[in-house]
């Protein structure tokens, strides 16, 4: 039976962030991890720079520690994609990914990123739900319990009820 996966996973293509203009891309495919690069500049000393391009299959990627200490692939991908990338991790992985650098723990610690996770795990989320996630931040609102979070819920619509009270 033919594999109901296609041959390219993975894609995606952008250019390093500023001041660099370099561009990379991120190839996976079910036999293996490809990564290129190319760099732009108008420095003499940039100029004979040629494209460069790493294939690895999917174990020799994962096994060559040299590989990876040279490339930190992580850095050079745009959020949207680490984004992308970090909502299919446990929440055990996302807590150690974010020690790794600045950039990681913003974007681990972003309302994006927990965003995605509440409404992936959550089978309806209410306009209520919605305003007060903005208010306290949608990492938090996740890590409320159901109590505290209806507890919440009511104290708000209280709050809304004696506004309108006071405007009438």
């Amino acid at each position: 039976m033919a594999s109901l996966l296609q041959e390219t996973l993975l894609e995606r293509r952008g250019q390093a962030p500023a001041p660099s203009k370099d561009f990379c891309q991120l190839l996976v495919t079910r036999r293996q991890v490809v990564f290129r690069w190319w760099r732009i500049s108008l420095r003499n000393e940039c100029r004979e720079a040629r494209p460069g391009e790493i294939k690895e299959s999917h174990e020799d990627f994962l096994d060559d520690s040299s590989l990876q200490s040279k490339f930190d692939f992580l850095e050079r991908l745009p959020v949207p994609l680490l984004l992308y990338i970090i909502s299919f991790l446990e929440l055990e992985d996302i807590a150690r990914l974010s020690q790794v650098s600045h950039r990681l723990k913003m974007i681990c610690n972003s309302n994006a990123l927990w965003e995605g996770i509440v409404e992936n795990l959550c089978d309806t989320i209410t306009p209520e739900m919605r305003d007060l996630a903005q208010e306290m931040g949608w990492k938090q609102l996740f890590f409320t319990n159901r109590l505290q979070l209806q507890l919440q819920l009511r104290r708000r619509r209280q709050k809304h009820a004696e506004k309108e009270k006071l405007t009438e």
